[in-house]
């Protein structure tokens, strides 16, 4: 692949250590793509980000070498043009990597993708969202992303965002919330579903419900699935009990995904779809979690042993339409805690930022910059230098 340069911007953010700071670099998406997603192995960073209409678009994958300073010639992920959604913020592309750098890439098909997912029976045959997919591929040995696949079988009413995580040992996860022929109607009968590959992404298993606590699933809100270094796989999402009762809850698994246990995490009641999205990130403080609640983005450690998340730190100052909160960790276990600030349904809004020390403290003013596209967050990426590279 060839390369092509890009600007950045670096900001110094003073983290109370005598003489020394972490600098917090600024980088547009290449390409002036929307919406980036990124994972870092062995100094190689690698990208994928939403381009054209909101409705139908296309996603793009790039990697660098060298920081962010250029990157590789960008290759479409999705093999039929227009077959992915930004609409919503939460629908985009999902990226894990596997052993050996293989890519895996998910994401919620469009109104004109194929092939298509089960009919949903509460809908008219004829509407072009019935049978939304959850599609997948990956980047093949020859270089280039293999055909788009559908992974859902025997769901549907997909809406709001799924998820990709991968192992050490080549196993693949993708998760998402939809309904079945034997769901309650409506969001309450909403339930999250598991797709395993034990070939690193050649073939997948139906889906299967993660679990059965009747807690439904916020429809238009993303979730995250991750896998850490002990084995465990673990997932964030919204339940929507009750209408009201949208609270995130986490799941995890001792078990490759066989079995979870859930927690709730933070309660939220709310008569409305907040469309929020979750992350998570494993580093020299451990594996931390990051959610949306009431406006405000907050972040917490999962505990080691038992898996549950053990309290929660917020972003500092007022907060009133922060979302799609992201994290980082350097080498030093600081945490640098990303999000958005949106203030309505398809307008451009601003990208905050602030850095927490390993124990979770802040560390310095936070940070914060205008022009986030419409439809867009922040991604931060560990620096190997100790500081951080924040793609938006």
């Amino acid at each position: 692949m060839r390369l092509f340069t890009v600007g950045v911007l670096l900001i110094s953010c003073s983290i109370g250590w005598a003489g020394e700071a972490s600098a917090v670099r600024l980088l547009r998406v290449p390409g002036e793509g929307i919406q980036p997603q990124t994972v870092s192995h062995d100094g190689v960073l690698h990208v994928i980000y939403f381009k054209g209409e909101r409705t139908h678009g296309d996603l793009f994958y790039v990697r660098s070498a060298d920081g962010g300073a250029g990157f590789s010639e960008p290759l479409q992920v999705n093999s039929q043009a227009g077959s992915a959604v930004a609409a919503g913020t939460i629908r985009g592309g999902q990226i894990a990597l596997g052993p050996q750098g293989l890519i895996h890439v998910v994401w919620n098909g469009s109104s004109v993708s194929q092939p298509r997912g089960p009919m949903n029976p509460e809908q008219p045959a004829d509407s072009p969202h019935n049978g939304l997919p959850m599609l997948y591929s990956r980047l093949g040995a020859d270089g280039q992303f293999e055909p788009q696949r559908n992974l859902m079988r025997k769901t549907f009413a997909l809406d709001g965002g799924g998820s990709v995580a991968a192992d050490e040992q080549g196993n693949v996860y993708v998760a998402w919330h939809g309904s079945s022929e034997d769901s309650t109607k409506g969001e309450a009968g909403r339930v999250v579903w598991l797709a395993k590959s034990t070939d690193g992404g050649q073939t997948f298993s139906e889906e299967t419900p993660a679990f059965e606590e009747s807690t439904g699933a916020c429809g238009c809100c993303g979730m995250q699935v991750f896998a850490d270094s002990r084995g465990r796989l673990l997932a964030l999402y919204r339940s929507a009990r009750e209408t009201v009762h949208r609270d995130i809850y986490l799941l995890a698994s001792g078990d490759r995904g066989k079995t979870f246990r859930s927690q709730r995490v933070d309660p939220w009641e709310i008569g409305a779809c907040p469309m929020s999205s979750m992350s998570f990130s494993e580093g020299p403080a451990g594996v931390l979690a990051a959610w949306e609640t009431a406006g405000q983005v907050f972040f917490g450690r999962i505990e080691s042993q038992a898996a549950k998340l053990e309290g929660k730190t917020a972003a500092p100052g007022e907060a009133d339409h922060r979302k799609h909160p992201r994290l980082a960790q350097n080498s030093r276990g600081e945490t640098l805690l990303v999000w958005a600030e949106v203030q309505g349904w398809g307008k451009a809004g601003e990208l905050g930022w602030q850095l927490f020390s390993r124990e979770g403290a802040p560390l310095g003013e936070a940070g914060s910059v205008h022009g986030l596209p419409a439809w867009s967050f922040g991604t931060p990426v560990a620096d190997s230098d100790g500081g951080f590279l924040l793609i938006y």
